[in-house]
């Protein structure tokens, strides 16, 4: 299976380094289990409007070590809860990164990309081309290219559907 491209709108831009992906739900809300609870808590302290705005296909952008801190899962099963489709960063903290990418939650390393767009401008990440497009205002940056465990892994929708994929024998 091929891995689309992401194209999207950049919903939201965190521009602080180190960003700790705990805050977009509160660390009070990280043991949330109901998803419509948890989705409901997401982004209140940057733009309590969130949820209406964001529609699926939609894009964050991060800043330099995005992810940083304990990487726990439940920020970003609120954010593809509400459609989010993926993560542009300059970088990505590695326990973020392999916790992300083994749930099947595209991320791209792309330095750079604060420079690049701005909140609502459309994005193409093309994989192939290694490259991320903003289609709103024109231009475009490198990005790092996946590793082939990496892509492997999105393209089977993670982890789970990459150990259960069939092999040669």
């Amino acid at each position: 299976m091929a891995l689309e491209n992401l194209k999207g709108r950049v919903a939201f831009i965190f521009e602080e380094v180190d960003f700790d992906v705990d805050q977009i739900v509160g660390v009070k809300n990280i043991k949330i289990q109901d998803i419509d609870e948890l989705a409901a808590a997401a982004m209140q302290a940057y733009d309590p409007a969130f949820r209406d705005k964001v529609r699926p296909g939609d894009i964050l952008v991060g800043a330099g070590n995005f992810g940083y801190g304990h990487p726990h899962y439940p920020p970003m099963k609120a954010m593809r809860h509400l459609g989010i489709a993926g993560v542009v960063a300059e970088s990505f903290s590695p326990g973020y990164w392999r916790g992300e990418i083994s749930m099947g939650f595209p991320q791209a390393s792309c330095p750079g990309i604060l420079g690049l767009v701005e909140r609502w401008d459309e994005i193409e990440v093309d994989w192939d081309a290694a490259e991320v497009r903003n289609l709103t205002r024109g231009g475009s940056l490198p990005m790092e290219p996946l590793s082939f465990a990496d892509r492997s892994m999105l393209e089977a929708g993670g982890l789970v559907g990459y150990l259960k994929r069939p092999t040669a024998a």
